[in-house]
């Protein structure tokens, strides 16, 4: 059995998993891979919650502010990468730690990706054309009705990954979640999941007042400056799909504000029901001493 363990931090957004992982990255003396499939681009500053200058200084990241909006970045890609850097720091770490909330990333570097079936071309348009005539909504409604249990896990926002869904559901004739968590690959290192959680009301008022503390650091110009980028997919993404509109004048900045809250929230409540597909997991109130969780981590 491997000797090597890869410690993976989850939880919903604003939970607490960068303060945590700081401090058990400390604890053990050891490095951070982030799985937040948002972090990686450098443009994306403010609106991704990603750690702060003081806290990259205090522990070695990766994976951090190293892509950019104008390239395209898979879940396949960062399995690669993630793979290779891991192997790596595994020659001079026992323990490395892995966090993010972006769980479908998160699985990719622990079980591998899952077989999908190829894509005939005529198809791929077929849904395209949809798209264009049918809009988000449309999408939304094909796929609860293709797969309504990936609908509840999906960002229903989020048209790549409805896009995909729909492909593979409609070329197989099978739900799209019937492929997920078949194939495992073998690692050379163990996975042990932490899942941090918090009372839904005290999670709620975290995120609405981290929102109102990104845009006093100015998000509103962040998200401005990238305009031209808007319809790449690292831009079609809480935080900063919201502001595009209130841009074009369709509606207020207010309006704007509280749906990023509300888009935050939902998806918060997604990242919840995703991670309860990891019965292995320890769990923890986010409000939880390190130590607790380090000795725990070392009896399983």
């Amino acid at each position: 059995m491997s000797t090597k363990t890869l410690i993976y931090i989850a939880g919903p957004t604003g939970v607490g998993k960068t303060k945590t992982s700081i401090e058990l990255a400390k604890a053990l003396d050891t490095e951070i891979i982030s799985c937040d499939s948002r972090q990686f681009y450098k443009e994306l500053q403010i609106g991704t919650a990603a750690p702060s200058e003081k806290e990259l200084a205090e522990v070695k990241h990766h994976f951090i502010h190293n892509k950019s909006v104008k390239e395209s970045f898979t879940v396949s890609d960062f399995e690669k990468e993630a793979i290779e850097t891991l192997n790596k720091l595994f020659k001079k770490n026992d323990t490395l730690i892995m966090v993010g909330g972006s769980g479908m990333y998160a699985d990719a570097v622990m079980f591998g990706m899952d077989k999908f079936p190829d894509i005939p071309q005529e198809v791929r348009n077929q849904i395209q054309v949809f798209y264009q005539t049918h809009g988000l909504k449309g999408l939304q409604e094909l796929l609860i009705e293709k797969d309504p249990k990936y609908y509840t896990r999906v960002d229903i926002n989020n048209p790549v990954r409805l896009l995909r869904a729909l492909e593979v559901s409609i070329t197989s004739n099978k739900p799209y979640s019937s492929f997920l968590g078949k194939t495992e690959t073998e690692r050379d290192f163990v996975s042990k999941m932490i899942i941090l959680h918090s009372p839904r009301t005290a999670l709620y008022e975290k995120i609405n007042a981290r929102v109102d503390q990104m845009m006093a650091e100015g998000l509103e110009e962040e998200a401005r400056n990238l305009i031209p980028f808007k319809n790449n997919t690292a831009l079609r993404t809480v935080g900063y799909k919201e502001l595009f509109p209130y841009f074009d004048g369709a509606y207020s900045l207010e309006h704007a504000v509280s749906e990023i809250k509300k888009n935050t929230r939902r998806y918060a409540k997604r990242q919840i029901t995703w991670f309860k597909k990891y019965d292995n997991a320890l769990c923890f109130p986010s409000d939880t001493p390190v130590k607790e969780i380090s000795d725990l981590l070392q009896e399983s």
